[in-house]
């Protein structure tokens, strides 16, 4: 299971000594600071831009989280409280790459005020977690289906999915900040621009928040299932290996992963289609559909499992092979995004599930057709079989870092980040003076 790869945007410069007036004269060397933070922040995205190869994603999210917010939220402080002034509305520029265009050149757009400037840097910083999360599951290849990996590797090996599977919960609630918190600061001197691209739109970075919770769910589930898909690789289908998780419970997760990409796709579409990048509506059309066909296949495995349910499996697992087989013809592989650069895989994850489908399909027929002699229901019998899904991960609400100067900056040191530090630990939250820092998942 993989996840959507963003393409980062990239962003003008802009000096906010130039175009602040300090009236105190008191935040003239916190400005400057700022506006080199700012620097280092534009800097971050062209060099990411522009790099071949893997992208250094954990660069980039402490440049934004730990170098810059302090700095824009501090900005935003002193400005609220009439502490500093602008010489002229501050305008900033960024490349929007939600959009859909014919040339494939994400455009620029300039946007009013601090509000969209917070807007435009929370949204990288969620596609940035999101790139690195989608990064981290890529580094582990096929793990759980290499026969000779030691179980203290796989254990390592899951830890990491843990791991990518809360940047994306965090993401999620990145992206549900920004739509419920910072667009409605920012529609108020942006109202057309908001209206004209889906990176402002409220409805569709909602979207995102459904999108990354769907993704996060995803990949739990590989880490729910890898034991059980190791113990099953000399020997495929039934019956299922004492390690694996409850049939039901894997369908409800699957069910659950399918409403997020649907529900998505349904806030994503209040848009006109041409408004969206089309790599972004295939992503959560397949995703969806896969999902589907997933949850179909554990509800089919259950009833074969199940001793005495015959009927059903195979009715269920005709209904997950007709959809797999549906999806072959969207492409050998789902989109997985604008700028994808990752490489071919090695076999098509459709084509491993429907050899799945097919090993239980035939040997299930073969016990109905032999042994339990159950009729095999209609599709509008399945549908009333099919429960409600099940949730396991939840979004997690975004934390406002503590400004680094004016008011709202604490002095206190003592209170430390309570979040986890990178993945390798290299994050010092002593060093720094505000909340959670350093917590960068």
């Amino acid at each position: 299971m993989e996840c959507y790869q963003y393409e980062l945007p990239t962003t003008g410069a802009i000096s906010f000594t130039e175009i602040c007036v300090d009236k105190s004269s008191k935040y003239t060397t916190h400005l400057a600071t700022a506006t080199s933070a700012r620097a280092r922040l534009r800097t971050a995205l062209k060099e990411c831009k522009h790099t071949n190869g893997e992208k250094d994603y954990l660069k980039l999210v402490k440049v934004i989280l730990d170098d810059y917010f302090p700095h824009l939220y501090a900005v935003m402080n002193i400005s609220s409280a009439n502490e500093i002034a602008f010489r002229a509305e501050p305008v900033f520029s960024w490349r929007t790459t939600l959009s859909s265009n014919v040339f494939h050149s994400s455009p620029r757009t300039s946007v009013v005020g601090l509000a969209a400037e917070l807007s435009f840097s929370l949204l990288t910083y969620a596609f940035a977690l999101s790139n690195l999360a989608r990064s981290t599951v890529l580094s582990l290849g096929d793990y759980e289906h290499e026969r000779h990996i030691a179980d203290t590797e796989r254990r390592s090996k899951d830890d990491k999915i843990s791991f990518a599977a809360n940047l994306l919960s965090r993401a999620s609630g990145i992206y549900l900040h920004i739509a419920e918190v910072v667009l409605p600061q920012c529609e108020t001197a942006n109202a057309e621009t908001c209206r004209r691209i889906p990176d402002l739109n409220k409805d569709v970075i909602a979207a995102l928040s459904h999108l990354a919770l769907a993704d996060a769910h995803n990949i739990a589930i590989r880490k729910l299932m890898s034991r059980s898909a190791y113990d099953s690789l000399l020997s495929p289908g039934p019956p299922l290996p004492k390690s694996h998780p409850s049939p039901a419970v894997v369908a409800k997760l699957y069910i659950h992963v399918e409403s997020g990409y649907s529900s998505a796709g349904s806030l994503a579409m209040t848009r006109s289609e041409g408004d969206i990048s089309s790599d972004l509506r295939r992503y959560l059309t397949n995703e969806a559909t896969f999902a589907l066909a997933l949850s179909h296949k554990w509800l089919g495995v259950d009833a074969g499992e199940s001793g005495s349910r015959g009927g059903h499996a195979v009715a269920f697992l005709k209904l997950a092979k007709g959809e797999l087989e549906g999806l072959k013809d969207v492409g050998k592989k789902v989109s997985l995004g604008k700028g994808s650069d990752n490489k071919k895989p090695k076999r098509n994850r459709i084509a491993n599930e429907l050899d799945s489908v097919t090993t239980f399909l035939k040997n299930y027929q073969k016990l109905n057709d032999t042994v339990h002699f159950q009729p095999v229901p209609a599709l509008n019998e399945l549908q009333s079989l099919i429960p409600s899904g099940r949730s396991v991960l939840v979004t997690k609400p975004f934390d406002v870092p503590r400004p680094s100067f004016g008011p709202g900056r604490s002095t206190d040191t003592s209170q430390e980040s309570d979040g986890t530090l990178s993945a390798d630990n290299d994050a010092s939250p002593q060093s720094s003076s505000y909340a959670h820092a350093g917590s960068y998942f």
